[in-house]
């Protein structure tokens, strides 16, 4: 896949709200084979596109790109044979690979994950101010005046109902049943409790819901209630990652090459071998050829 063909794709995957992490390769030490600028992504199902180097060194991007996946944080990857074993300062990440024939690689890890999504149910005033501050935030938010056919996607990080009586006790059980991380409603306490107390669902379910929405920061105005609502999401999001993409990407399993001892992610587009009853993974065909040759040298 050729540079172009990377970035278009990274469009194509930031349209269709997947998590990515961009691999640019920004030191190249010969003789490896990756040179300066070349691309890959990472997909959460550990597939690669792109070029970062050879079987080795992008069995190792896909390592650490999965896990950054989790963090939605970006560091830059050293791949280089001198190192004995792996350390991680601030913002390096340095891997020791006995594959690599003499060179190494800095590889920029930037972890591309979805701006937050937040469904906003009504059309007052107070659900008009929630979709202006969402959006200044930096998240994508989408207003719905009628949710009777309400269809919530498996990222939605956040639902709040602000349509004051109107249809609420559907799109909350909806809500709760779907486990959105967040869901609030904007109501007075009195009557968020009598909507709370009519809910067909556990009560762990019900001690979900925030309402009335938001931290108490004595909001009065429209803005000012979007404004604390999405002071509680925050805060909720920091404390306790509920709202990240991490807590919904899939675990990636991990295994080590019994021939090189690198540390590869187990996987459907892994290199592997059955040996007896368990599975053998390798960094690359080298490594597996290796293994298949004298099976007996490798096994612990």
């Amino acid at each position: 896949m050729a540079d172009n063909d990377v970035l278009a794709r990274v469009e194509d995957l930031h349209a269709d709200r997947t998590p990515f992490v961009l691999a640019t390769v920004v030191r190249a030490q010969r003789p490896t084979s990756a040179k300066p600028g070349d691309r890959a992504l990472i997909l959460p199902d550990g597939s690669m596109e792109g070029f970062v180097g050879g079987s080795c060194a992008a069995s190792t991007v896909r390592v650490h790109g999965l896990r950054l996946l989790r963090t939605g944080e970006s560091t830059l990857l050293r791949i280089t044979p001198s190192a004995a074993e792996e350390t991680v300062t601030e913002g390096l990440v340095t891997v020791g690979n006995p594959c690599l024939s003499g060179g190494s690689l800095d590889i920029f890890l930037e972890a591309m994950l979805p701006p937050t999504l937040v469904y906003v149910i009504g059309d007052a005033p107070v659900a008009r101010s929630l979709v202006d501050v969402g959006k200044a935030l930096g998240h994508e938010v989408r207003q719905l005046g009628d949710p009777t056919s309400l269809a919530l996607p498996p990222d939605l990080t956040a639902l709040i109902i602000a349509s004051h009586g109107r249809d609420e006790e559907a799109v909350l059980t909806a809500a709760l049943r779907a486990n959105v991380p967040y869901v609030g409603l904007v109501a007075s306490r009195k009557r968020g409790s009598a909507v709370l107390a009519a809910l067909d669902v556990t009560e762990e379910q019900r001690a979900r819901v925030h309402t009335p929405a938001g931290l108490d920061i004595g909001a009065r105005t429209a803005p000012e209630v979007a404004l604390s609502v999405y002071t509680e999401l925050i805060a909720e999001r920091r404390h306790h990652r509920l709202l990240t993409f991490d807590t919904r990407a899939p675990a990636i399993a991990e295994a080590l090459d019994p021939v090189c001892g690198m540390t590869v992610a187990v996987g459907e587009s892994a290199l592997s071998v059955r040996d007896g009853d368990e599975i053998r993974y390798f960094c690359g065909s080298g490594c597996l050829h290796a293994f298949a040759d004298n099976p007996d040298r490798y096994r612990e």
